[in-house]
């Protein structure tokens, strides 16, 4: 008897969890870390190019997983640098691109999480990345 009740509340919270998870879309969720050895697909995207930012997932930094969540929405460690880069983009001044690894079906940030949050803040729907 017990034992029913524990597992009928334990597959509850688990369909609220789901059901929260889904209204949350993947934004809520940690920034996703890739294994940069397991890209696959990039061989003939190689070079600097426009890439959605919709289709930049994750990173292959595990340190910068942390500062910022699955949309790239940064934490408070990470103001000081996010708020520069907010202020050189707003007034014009050229960023260098960011690089980036393609990983299966997505894309994962070497370099540039900030410009990339940045990015998003700004409603942008590319980014100038080097693919490697």
């Amino acid at each position: 008897m017990e034992a029913d009740r524990a597992f009928a509340s334990a597959r509850a919270r688990r369909s609220l969890l789901r059901i929260w998870f889904s209204r949350c879309r993947g934004a809520c969720r940690s920034l996703a870390v890739f294994d940069e050895g397991a890209r696959r697909g990039s061989a003939g995207l190689l070079g600097v190019h426009d890439i959605p930012l919709d289709e930049i997932r994750g990173t292959v930094e595990p340190n910068r997983a942390a500062q910022f969540d699955g949309a790239f929405r940064p934490t408070r460690k990470t103001r000081c640098r996010w708020l520069r880069i907010w202020v050189a983009e707003h007034q014009g001044k050229a960023l260098p691109p960011v690089s980036i690894v393609r990983v299966g079906d997505a894309y994962a940030v070497r370099d540039g999480h900030h410009r990339v949050s940045v990015a998003k803040a700004f409603g942008r729907n590319t980014i100038r990345a080097v693919v490697a």
